[in-house]
């Protein structure tokens, strides 16, 4: 059977510094990067803050559009939030759990 997996943005506040991750298990990856270990890069920018998701049925789709999204404009990633999070919520606390 196949695990769901989950494309993602973080960021570190509106606007702020945007992260663009993938994982099989969203609501320990975001734990980890809310603990300052999901990567040194969201720890060193203070990116904290699940924005954005995805669900995936397996996790070569997931990581084939996880590599498009980081190639993707920064005001592209800004819209794809916005029509889904307008306000910039962070929904890890709400979204999975």
């Amino acid at each position: 059977m196949e695990q769901q997996s989950y494309v993602y943005i973080l960021t570190s506040r509106p606007y702020g510094t945007l992260y663009v991750g993938v994982t099989s298990n969203l609501t320990e990856r975001i734990a980890q990067h809310k603990s300052g270990k999901g990567s040194a890069f969201t720890a060193k920018y203070n990116i904290k803050n699940l924005v954005w998701f995805e669900t995936f049925s397996d996790i070569e789709t997931a990581i084939t559009y996880e590599k498009r999204l980081k190639r993707w404009r920064r005001d592209w990633k800004i819209s794809l939030i916005e029509r889904q999070n307008p306000y910039w919520e962070d929904l890890s606390q709400t979204a999975y759990s």
